[in-house]
């Protein structure tokens, strides 16, 4: 496995944790990444991530673990539509209510017809992913003002369960990406090439 040549790190402000990326931008997005919370319950979370050369999502590989419990979860885009691959070992619900947490859904999901459509991938929890359709559409240097409502696979952690997911980016102009969904909303500050800096709530990039 090739050495990536640039790295981000952010630490998490909605709970005590952190994610570490490698990356590689010359055709499209290559990542490796590794993100560990405390949050519901004490669990790592390893990814690899690549996009076409126009930043599409086309395939992410995850790994969540934590005690006495793992799953893992790949999705692979062709042809606009997504293929789901999941395994679990262990038992996941049982940590979470021992943590007084409701049960985690299956990884994956049983009705991949409902991503149709999507061409990003949003990890839960990630930075990293809110960079893919920053740069699919060209938000950096967009005209201010002008809304992108776009349908993503949205991958939550640390369960894998993937649901189908609205989210809308405006660009505002001085490096900052408003991003929504219909209960919540943010202005990302993002540099140059489109990754994110700072996430209010959520995390900041460490330099």
């Amino acid at each position: 496995m090739p050495p990536l040549a640039a790295s981000l790190f952010w630490e998490r402000r909605d709970t005590s944790g952190v994610e570490h990326a490698l990356v590689d931008t010359r055709l499209g997005l290559y990542a490796r990444g590794t993100a560990a919370a405390v949050d519901p319950v004490p669990y790592t979370c390893r990814y690899e991530l690549h996009t076409d050369p126009g930043w599409a999502s086309a395939w992410i590989d995850v790994g969540t673990e934590g005690a006495g419990w793992a799953r893992t979860l790949k999705l692979e885009l062709a042809a606009g539509r997504w293929r789901v691959t999941t395994a679990e070992q262990g038992d996941l619900d049982g940590a979470l209510t021992a943590a007084g947490h409701a049960g985690a859904g299956q990884p994956g999901t049983e009705e991949p017809d409902l991503l149709y459509g999507a061409f990003d991938v949003d990890l839960a929890g990630s930075p990293l992913t809110n960079t893919l359709p920053i740069r699919r559409l060209g938000l950096t240097k967009a005209e201010p003002g002008v809304a992108h409502r776009l349908s993503v696979a949205w991958v939550l952690v640390p369960s894998l369960e993937v649901v189908q997911a609205d989210q809308i980016y405006t660009p505002v102009g001085g490096g900052t990406v408003r991003f929504a969904t219909e209960t919540f909303s943010a202005d990302l500050t993002v540099d140059d090439d489109g990754f994110v800096t700072d996430f209010p709530g959520l995390a900041h990039l460490i330099r």
